[in-house]
């Protein structure tokens, strides 16, 4: 599926500088030539067959949650990747291997360090002094790649960082406007529970009335009871649900529930919300999971090489230089003294364990080249899934409007019959029963429908993701 020597040349051929790890566009270009032409064609060949295609070519999916239109929900967004608790823990995280990386670059340049010292020493009578000043190096010459095969691994898993920090980026922005339309959902669900509990109070004030005129039955009455009783029992869970989303929304922003203050953007279900991408392919190829596995590839590879050149001799150079001065503790009347010492360490007597070191970490490179195949076929797969579940989503809030549409028609006809004595009240209390589910379900409708288009937004992050605020 993927060519292993063009990947690792595609990787080493790219030394990222550390200050763009973030944003840099090599990213990009790595992750993208990680994709056969044959996934590529497959790919776009399933967008274009979805009922959903047209709405997934010619746009920009840059902050694609602004389509709602909600300085709340902007608001809330901005707060969670700037005080979500796990983004700074990541970004630290993310600092920690660039600190790594500069440590393992720093074995490119000569160790050592500077010596002062003073003596002084009595035997009997006899006194002796003596100082000296020395400065004492270490170069580890990199000859057969050794060192370079390090950095390399210290670089990649500072990529791989960076790219679990964008993959989470991604996990808080779209948790913040899943758990905000759900809010909005559920508060517009308990609306439209008040109100039918007021319309079944009402109608159930005019028939205890007509009870004692005899005009109707108790079996009416208790009916429309049953009925009342069913709509308060759906007031705790929708209450619920909405402090659920409140603290949810209170965690990703690094807040407690009770700082989170919402106004009523019930309307925000109804806004035109479309799922529209630039280029779905690179959408996908560009994902941050797949650019991980990648460079985490790109580093067991590294420290494999790495194993291979601990067979070979370590070359380096020890150099010394300083002054002594000899009956004084104060560096007066000094003789200069150096030394250049070259060196071959040839590890022969330990050569079982470093090749059964080097063995291990080339099976770990197979896992992790193993691990990357299974990522990209995830990430494809998940994309897919989520083109599915927004195609079916959307059928059926078309089916569930039409009837709720059909049910209110069929409620107003009975209403206007039961009032001309043409059908019974049971007949009206059954007619309304039917809008009231139908009513929930197009409501719930609306929601699945909007989350299942945060979902495929999720999916299908390798762009929007780079557009996000760096912190």
């Amino acid at each position: 599926m993927i060519n292993l020597t063009n990947k690792l040349r595609c990787k080493l051929a790219h030394k990222l500088a550390v200050s763009v790890i973030l944003i840099t566009p090599v990213l990009s270009g790595c992750a993208s030539k990680v994709e056969e032409q044959n996934y590529r064609q497959s790919m776009e060949a399933f967008v274009a067959e979805t009922n959903v295609a047209a709405h997934l070519a010619s746009e920009d999916e840059i902050n694609w949650w602004q389509q709602l239109n909600s300085a709340q929900l902007n608001k809330l967004v901005n707060d969670a990747l700037a005080s979500n608790y796990d983004l700074k823990t990541s970004q630290l995280q993310m600092k920690s291997a660039l600190a790594k990386l500069g440590a393992q670059k720093a074995e490119y340049l000569p160790q050592g360090g500077v010596n002062l010292g003073a003596q002084r020493t009595g035997l009997a009578d006899d006194v002796t002094r003596q100082s000296s000043a020395n400065l004492e190096l270490n170069w580890q010459l990199d000859l057969f790649g050794r060192i370079t095969a390090l950095v390399d691994a210290a670089n990649a898993s500072a990529m791989s960082q960076a790219e679990q920090l964008r993959a989470l980026r991604i996990e808080v922005v779209s948790a913040v406007v899943t758990g905000y339309i759900s809010y909005q959902g559920n508060k517009q669900k308990e609306k439209i529970f008040n109100l039918q509990i007021t319309a079944l109070e009402q109608s159930i004030d005019v028939l205890e009335a007509r009870v004692q005129e005899g005009i109707a039955s108790e079996l009416d009455l208790n009916r429309t009871h049953a009925q009342l009783s069913q709509q308060q029992a759906l007031l705790p869970d929708v209450s619920y649900a909405q402090y659920r989303d409140l603290s949810t929304l209170a965690m990703l922003t690094g807040r407690f529930s009770g700082d989170i203050i919402l106004e009523d953007e019930q309307t925000i279900l109804d806004t035109l919300f479309t799922v529209a991408l630039a280029e779905p392919n690179k959408a996908i190829a560009l994902r941050p999971d797949i650019s991980r596995a990648l460079y985490e590839f790109s580093q067991t590879n590294s420290l494999s090489v790495a194993a291979s050149k601990a067979l070979l001799p370590d070359v380096s150079l020890d150099a010394f230089v300083g002054i002594v001065s000899l009956g004084t503790n104060t560096l007066s009347n000094t003789q200069q003294q150096w030394q250049i010492l070259p060196q071959i360490e040839w590890s022969l007597l330990s050569y079982p364990a470093l090749l059964a070191q080097r063995d291990a970490q080339q099976y770990l490179s197979k896992a992790a080249y193993n691990e990357y195949q299974k990522v990209v076929l995830g990430a494809r797969n998940d994309s897919e899934l989520s083109l599915r579940l927004l195609s079916k989503s959307i059928a059926q809030k078309g089916y569930a409007d039409q009837r709720y549409s059909f049910a209110n028609k069929a409620f107003l006809q009975a209403n206007a019959m039961y009032q001309e004595g043409q059908i019974p009240y049971l007949a009206l209390l059954d007619a309304r029963q039917d809008v009231l589910i139908a009513e929930d379900n197009a409501v719930n409708a609306k929601i699945t429908s909007s989350l299942a288009k945060v979902k495929a937004y999720q999916a299908f992050n390798g762009r929007w993701s780079y557009g996000l605020k760096t912190l």
